[in-house]
């Protein structure tokens, strides 16, 4: 019994670990916030509903959510109830809210 629950305590952690490490891996450095902040101000879009979508870091917006492009960043965006949306392209997870 010791053994099964020292295997998931250690299983435990590791899966934290990984949780946690996967948290961290979006670092947007502060010269591109800056790029976004000033691209997002000068290109203004129309807010978004998206029923049935939490905006929280990690979430994943649908396909048929349309994010715009911002310039020499790999991340795009998109205002969702009158707020702006930083999103990974690739997996379409949110990665940061502006307010």
């Amino acid at each position: 019994m010791k053994l099964h629950l020292s295997a998931a305590a250690a299983a435990f952690f590791l899966l934290a670990g990984v949780g946690v490490a996967a948290a961290e891996d979006i670092i947007i450095q502060p010269e591109q916030e800056t790029v976004i902040r000033e691209y997002v101000k000068k290109q203004p879009l129309a807010s978004v509903k998206v029923p049935g979508v939490e905006l929280n870091i990690g979430t994943a917006l649908p396909d048929t959510v349309e994010l715009r492009e911002v310039p020499n960043v790999k991340y795009r965006y998109v205002v969702i109830d009158n707020r702006t949306v930083l999103v990974d392209p690739t997996t379409h997870k949110i990665i940061k809210i502006y307010d």
